[in-house]
């Protein structure tokens, strides 16, 4: 069986006095899910915004995953299969289907 989807992706970032919020919206056509992150620079730091915006982004992306991954789980049970007692490799597979 061929499948082929388009999910909608939006990444806002905001920035002020050396606190980076980011703020990653996913729209599957089904679900819509937000993930959000926060970086801070130290003051002893050198202000590179760009860091921010990577560490907030990261954690924003982290935080959508793992909201994204309880939605499968929950989709896995309601079609009658359970996820891995075990926690998964990033990438790995968590879900045998058969």
């Amino acid at each position: 069986m061929s499948h082929t989807t388009e999910w909608k992706t939006q990444i806002h970032l905001f920035e002020e006095d050396r606190t980076t919020k980011v703020r990653v919206e996913l729209d599957t056509g089904t679900a819509k899910l937000t993930g959000h992150g926060t970086a801070r620079c130290n003051p002893t730091d050198a202000d590179v915004p760009e860091i921010g915006d990577e560490l907030a982004a990261a954690r924003a992306m982290e935080d959508l995953g793992a909201q994204l991954k309880r939605l499968a789980y929950g989709d896995m049970e309601d079609a009658g299969t359970r996820p891995r007692a075990s926690t998964p490799s990033p990438g790995g597979s968590d879900w045998t289907h058969g």
